[in-house]
């Protein structure tokens, strides 16, 4: 069969699942008559249909989901998650802060409403914010729900929630990031407020 054509293979594949046309079906039964490699080969795919069809049909025994859950090995005991969480404390104090602080700032989550940080020099278009040419932009801009593009300078950090950041011949002096999903949406605003904590501290 190694030396047969493939399409031959391809045409038995198209009888079994009954989408032959009359010409390959005419050619195959030809080749059928005289190669026994791919009479062989056509039968083991024929047994391996109607096995399959017939596994289709087997069903579990009755109780047989009842009988599994009874055999599952049972819970541990609660006594061990408790002690467990008397030794770390620090731990699960640290994992219920980040848990509501999460859900705090997943409640303020940008929905469509378009925003951004007010500066001079600003062009608004639409939803798009604009960076003129030959304008310095100073300090950081954030723009929600829509593009910014700069075609002058900005001494400071540019983010993009959002949206897009389209820029030729900028020049951006901070960081520039574009936040597409709720989890990156989320670290940022983690990284901003612990900013913005470390900075009473620097006062």
């Amino acid at each position: 069969m190694s030396t047969c054509p493939q399409y031959i293979v391809d045409y038995m594949h198209e009888y079994l699942d009954g989408d032959i046309s009359r010409e390959h079906e005419q050619q195959l039964k030809k080749h059928l008559q005289v190669c026994s490699d791919c009479q062989q080969h056509m039968h083991e795919l024929s047994d391996t249909i109607a096995f399959v069809k017939s596994a289709a049909h087997i069903t579990a025994p009755p109780h047989f989901e009842e009988m599994v859950m009874k055999r599952l090995p049972k819970h541990k005991n609660r006594v061990g998650v408790q002690r467990w969480f008397r030794q770390h404390p620090i731990i699960v104090a640290a994992a219920v802060f980040f848990l509501f602080m999460s859900a705090t700032l997943l409640s303020s989550y940008p929905t469509d409403e378009f925003s951004f940080t007010a500066k001079p020099n600003l062009i608004v278009d639409g939803q798009t914010v604009i960076v003129p040419e030959g304008e310095v932009v100073e300090g950081d801009i954030v723009v929600k729900n829509g593009d910014i593009v700069i075609e002058g300078e900005v001494k400071g950090n540019v983010t993009v929630i959002n949206g897009q950041y389209m820029a030729s011949t900028s020049v951006v002096t901070g960081q520039i990031e574009e936040i597409d999903q709720v989890f990156e949406w989320l670290w940022y605003e983690i990284k901003d407020t612990a900013n913005d904590f470390m900075a009473l501290f620097e006062k």
